[in-house]
């Protein structure tokens, strides 16, 4: 460790030695790891688990030739805690303690240079005590967590409320809803026949224009150019000693059972592990998942923030809340039973060198370990290949807000922080993210690394998650269409539809699926005769091209996005894509229902259910394909 009175760092490696805390192999291999990573000996025994951390900061104690504290029995002074310095608190890993004849005493878990500094330009004259880092992370949790909630909660809503989905509908939201749907039925009882053919050339021709949309983007998207963000002779070029700490959130509840595989999966990154600062993001009620934490005995690069039970109980709030103790210079989110490819997190850090200043998150693709394991699956692996591998990147060439995903995403955490983080109050809190810094003039990227998930085995579990992400859509939609105008002005006329087409065009292209299906149905038992009326020449014409080539198209697009990742059994799959529909169509009935009555119900997702959990496997062939 340093500071004024420090000790060469080779002692602290003796004393660990000498206490019987470590072995001389285990010494020598951490000199080794701090030649390579550029961090202190403590830290990479640590990070190892070599060491347990209250054995350590008892011998840095005695190290120092300081006390040993215990916070939880011996808490600092509540009136020396400032909420503005917190931040210094978290990063510099101290609190003031204690004040004796004068001298301001901190309990500290790193004296380095410039946490004495900081403290002396606080308190003036200071001393030290020795304490934990998880004595420090504790205590600023337990002492400020109103401060922290209300921010997690309301600070998004107070200083860009145009940006909170804490309102669903604003006043000439509803006004203008109300107009429509007055105007609608007007013209229904006025001209009934003509307002029918109307709604139906309307609903054919925006349908039309969606798949040529998504027929552009999956054309843009299959440019390689714009696939490889990374190669990997830039992630070789890297100097671990470089590398800065990154931060991991990882918001779960009620997933004890996957705690293992994500110990597992986080070890497995290639990055420096005394580098890293993994949150497990765990509700304050969830002592199942708290306690089984703590009985893994995780090594100390793993920190558990507990989240107090407050409304509304949404993973966005989490985050937010969890946000305030990252120490990294970059943070991604990972969900419990995520499978990050190894290098992700060091070709984050090279996609962000190379990549313009108001670039502030890269997107990481998803795709789906038990991509075999059932019909489902297969559909949802299906989804996410021709999402994540042709829309997402051609969003991004184009410049149109990309929703980003649930997970794999990579902020920088200064633009995060200053756009107040995550909307509490948005259950697809990602994609609203994403469109906020585009309309904001920042930029969203997308590189070529493969976070692997669990796909959806169970369709009622699946009706949950998928409902709850429409519902989300729908509130992100809702949102940054209350200024239409400033939208368009913000994001440019390419940008603005855009948005329209992959938000607004894909809901209403599942709300109205159930009809259409329908009028297919009855058209096959009724013969054309019986719905000739309301289908002239012109909108018959364009129904048929959206039935036959805009439907055909998208089940072909689909094949193309398995054929990329050599998942070549799932392409006859893809004809099966219409009953996929109609379960997104009850999906979307459900989020416009929970929309109105129920909008901030976070619906709880299941994990831990598929039978392909051992992340010890390799992704096969055909899942980590080369894109």
């Amino acid at each position: 460790m340093t500071g004024e009175n420090a000790i060469p760092r080779v002692l602290v490696g003796e004393m660990l030695i000498e206490r019987g805390l470590i072995t001389r192999e285990q010494l020598e291999a951490a000199l080794q790891l701090q030649k390579q990573w550029g961090t202190r000996v403590g830290d990479i025994v640590l990070a190892k688990g070599w060491v347990k951390p209250l054995d350590f900061y008892r011998m840095l104690a005695d190290h120092f030739h300081k006390p040993f504290v215990d916070l939880l029995k011996q808490p600092p002074d509540p009136a020396l805690i400032d909420t503005n310095d917190i931040t210094y608190y978290n990063s510099l890993l101290y609190l003031p303690w204690q004040v004796r004849d004068g001298v301001t005493y901190i309990a500290i878990a790193d004296p380095s240079e410039a946490a004495m500094r900081h403290a002396r330009e606080r308190f003036g004259i200071v001393d030290f005590v020795i304490t934990s880092k998880f004595d420090v992370l504790w205590l600023l949790q337990n002492s400020n967590d109103d401060y922290f909630t209300h921010n997690a909660i309301r600070k998004l809503a107070e200083q860009m409320p145009e940006h909170s989905a804490s309102v669903v509908f604003t006043r000439p939201q509803i006004i203008a809803f109300a107009t429509v749907i007055m105007l609608f039925l007007i013209a229904l009882t006025i001209w009934p026949m003509y307002t029918v053919v109307s709604l139906n050339l309307v609903v054919a021709s925006l349908l039309m224009l969606t798949f040529a949309f998504r027929a552009t983007l999956a054309w843009v998207g299959s440019d390689r150019h714009i696939d490889i963000k990374v190669t990997d002779h830039q992630v070789k070029m890297l100097r671990d000693i470089d590398l800065p700490i990154y931060t991991v959130l990882m918001p779960m509840y009620k997933e004890e059972a996957i705690l293992p595989y994500l110990a597992k999966a986080m070890r497995s990154l290639d990055y420096p592990l005394s580098k890293l600062d993994i949150k497990l993001v765990l509700e304050e009620d969830d002592e199942g998942t708290i306690n089984a934490a703590k009985a893994l005995g995780l090594e100390a690069i793993f920190e558990i923030i507990r989240v107090p039970t407050s409304f509304p109980k949404t993973k966005p709030k989490a985050c937010n809340y969890a946000l305030n103790f990252a120490r990294g210079k970059f943070v991604t989110i990972y969900d419990g039973e995520d499978r990050p490819e190894p290098d992700q997190l060091k070709k984050a850090v090279v996609a962000f060198q190379h990549a313009a200043e108001n670039v502030v998150c890269i997107q990481g693709r998803l795709n789906y370990f038990n991509a075999y394991e059932n019909w489902l699956t297969r559909m949802f692996t299906l989804e996410y290949s021709l999402w994540f591998d042709f829309f997402l990147p051609a969003l991004e060439a184009l410049r149109i807000p990309i929703p980003l995903g649930g997970t794999s995403n990579h902020f920088k955490i200064e633009p995060l922080i200053q756009f107040d983080g995550w909307d509490p109050y948005n259950v697809a809190e990602d994609a609203d993210l994403g469109v906020r810094f585009t309309q904001c003039g920042f930029n969203v990227a997308v590189m070529n690394s493969t976070t692997f998930e669990e796909a959806n085995n169970h369709i009622p579990n699946w009706i949950r998650q998928r409902s709850r992400w429409i519902k989300g859509y729908m509130q992100t939609y809702l949102v940054h269409m209350r200024d239409p105008v400033e939208l368009y002005r913000a994001i440019g006329g390419v940008g603005f539809w855009g948005f329209q087409f992959f938000f607004a065009g894909a809901i209403i292209s599942y709300l109205i699926a159930p009809f259409l299906y329908a009028t297919f149905v009855i058209w096959l038992i009724g013969g054309a005769e019986l719905l000739n009326p309301i289908f002239p020449p012109i909108v018959l014409a364009i129904s048929i091209f959206n039935l036959t080539l805009g439907n055909g198209y998208l089940i072909y697009l689909l094949m193309v996005g398995a054929f990329k990742r050599n998942n070549f059994k799932l392409i006859p799959y893809a004809l099966t894509v219409p009953f996929y529909w109609l379960l997104m169509s009850f999906a979307s009935y459900k989020a416009l229902w929970q929309l109105i009555y129920n909008p901030f119900y976070w619906e709880k997702t299941v994990h831990g259910i598929s039978s392909h959990q051992d992340v010890t496997e390799e992704p096969t062939a055909a899942q980590s394909a080369p894109l």
